[in-house]
This record gives C-alpha cells, sequence and structure tokens, in this order.
C-alpha cells in the first residue's frame, strides 16, 4: 500500500517549527541555482526553474530558501510566478544585507535605510505581505550589529517580518545578536566535507535555534570511489549526495538541509534522500570526515564553486 511519503519524501525527513509557530518538513529546497552563471540573471531555461519549484512542493517542500541578492531577484520572481498564491504550510525564507557587484561577487551592505528597502522589494517580488522567515545574509562589518539587527526588529514590530534570522555568524555573533532580538534560525555553510561550523551547530542545538546548512551536498573529495562515502552510498543504491544529505538529517534534529538544483530529475534524487536511514556505524564512519576549516565570514567573497545540484 502507498504512504504519505512514497508522493511526497520530504515528509519522511520529520518537522522543525521555525520560531515555535511554523512547522515545516526539515528537507527543504534552495533557489539559488534558479538563476544565470555567477547567480547572475535569468536561467538557462525559466520553464525548468518554475517546474522544479513546483515539484518541490509536489515532493513535500514546505520550505524554500531564497534571497533578494539571486539574480538578483531572478529567484523570488520565479518562486512568484511558480507558486503564487501558497500553500498555506510553505514557508518562504528570504534574505538581505549582500550586494551584488557583478556575476560570482557578494559584499556585504548593511546600512539600515538599504536593509529596509530591500525587505520592501522582497515583499513585492514574492508577493507576500509578511515574511515568514527574514534572514540578515551577512553582518556588514562596516555598520554596527546593532543597526542591523535593529532594523529588521523594527521591521517585525511592523508586521512585515514574521521570524529573523542570521547567515554566516559565529556563535559570539549570534549571542550579541541575541540579546537585541529572537533569532529563530542561522544559515552556515555546513556539509559532511566542510564543518568548521560545528560549535554553532552545537549552539544552536541546545537553543532550538533551526540550523540551515548552506551548499549542504558538497563532498569534494569525499565522493571518490573507493572511499566510504561511495561504499555506504553502493550499499544503500544511493548517490553520495542522497549519503551526504541523510548524515545531516541524523547529524541533529534542527538542521534543515535546503539543497538546490536547476533540475527536476536532481531534486527527485535530493529528496529520496530522506528516506535513507543510515545504520550507527555509517553516522559514526561519515561524522569521522572532513575537511580542513574555512573562513568565510564577513568579507568580500565569491561562492564556492556549485556542482550539478
Amino acid at each position: 500500500m502507498a504512504t504519505f511519503t512514497d508522493s511526497r519524501p520530504a515528509a519522511a525527513s520529520g518537522t522543525f517549527a521555525i520560531g515555535g509557530d511554523r512547522p515545516v518538513h526539515r528537507l527543504g529546497y534552495g533557489s539559488m541555482q534558479l538563476t544565470g552563471p555567477g547567480v547572475w540573471g535569468t536561467p538557462k531555461d525559466p520553464d525548468e526553474a518554475v517546474r522544479v519549484l513546483r515539484r518541490a512542493v509536489e515532493l513535500g517542500v514546505t520550505l524554500i530558501d531564497t534571497a533578494d541578492s539571486y539574480g538578483p531577484f531572478v529567484s523570488e520572481r520565479l518562486i512568484r510566478e511558480a507558486l503564487h498564491p501558497y500553500p498555506d504550510d510553505l514557508v518562504i525564507a528570504t534574505k538581505a544585507g549582500l550586494s551584488r557587484p557583478g556575476p560570482g561577487v557578494w559584499e556585504p551592505l548593511g546600512r539600515p535605510e538599504y536593509l529596509r528597502q530591500q525587505l520592501e522589494l522582497s515583499l513585492r517580488h514574492l508577493g507576500l505581505e509578511t515574511i515568514d522567515l527574514y534572514q540578515l545574509h551577512r553582518i556588514d562589518p562596516k555598520v554596527p550589529a546593532a543597526d542591523q539587527i535593529g532594523t529588521l526588529v523594527q521591521l517585525q514590530q511592523e508586521g512585515k517580518i514574521r521570524h529573523i534570522g542570521l547567515s554566516q555568524v559565529t556563535v559570539d555573533q549570534l549571542a550579541a545578536a541575541r540579546k537585541l532580538a529572537t533569532i529563530v534560525s542561522v544559515q552556515n555553510l555546513y556539509n559532511l566535507n566542510t564543518r568548521d561550523s560545528e560549535d554553532l551547530l552545537d549552539h544552536a542545538e541546545a537553543a532550538g535555534i533551526a540550523f540551515i546548512p548552506w551548499f549542504p551536498i558538497a563532498t569534494g573529495e569525499l565522493a571518490k570511489g573507493g572511499g566510504p562515502l561511495s561504499a555506504i552510498a553502493a550499499a544503500h543504491d544511493a548517490t553520495p549526495a542522497q549519503i551526504a544529505l541523510a548524515w545531516l538529517l541524523r547529524r541533529s534534529p534542527v538542521i534543515l538541509p535546503i539543497p538546490g538544483t536547476s533540475s527536476v530529475a536532481h531534486l527527485e534524487q535530493n529528496m529520496a534522500a530522506a528516506r535513507i536511514t543510515l545504520t550507527d556505524d555509517e553516522f559514526a564512519t561519515l561524522s569521522g570526515l572532513a575537511a580542513p576549516p574555512a573562513d568565510t565570514t564577513g568579507r568580500r567573497f565569491r561562492l564556492p564553486k556549485l556542482g550539478a545540484r
């Protein structure tokens, strides 16, 4: 007999209530790849982008992550085109705080007037009156953090933001921000291969804060044939990317992976990862793998090179 998760596999990932009042299936979708090269301009196949978004919802995704800087605004507009009016259980999380001088380049910009402007534009592009989760994409080191967080609090008080999140922060930055606002989520670079935000994850779990790993299925050298990851993938008749997602889902109940793709076929593969159950030994083996730390905080940067997903 068919089960609910046969048609909506993302539901098998379990649920987490963002801010205590917006429950989502833990395996979500990140929309950054629904743009042109360098996360700039329109995608090569806009119709496929719309199909991906609609298929994600069909597969049980109830958390879609985006940002004003993806395109810029291309991702947000595609989400509206594909899904508006939105299902009641769909949470759209977006971000502001990075400007885009050009393809592949991102610069922190946290001036209060800029954050307010970008929030208003995101509301318009998404067709929303309130954004469920609005995240500060980076803390701008040139602007007092209290001014940046304070602006989001003001927008929250005006009813334009339901919950506030942060992206690519340290434990100390999160602790300081929590003195100014209720922070319900953090989004940092974290995956099977790169885990220098381990302390932040532990802190978030203890506080009941959602941890949204960006670039969640990067496996790097770990995916080479003959290694532990490929062996575990073969044992589950799965791909290394699916195993990487299964590991994230088991790593902590507050982790909400948001794998992105511009392909319906890859989307379906990613969502199927929610059904994979790792053994204790497999989880321990995978947990012992990681690359050296990397620095991605508060500076001009280029994203890691994206793979097929």
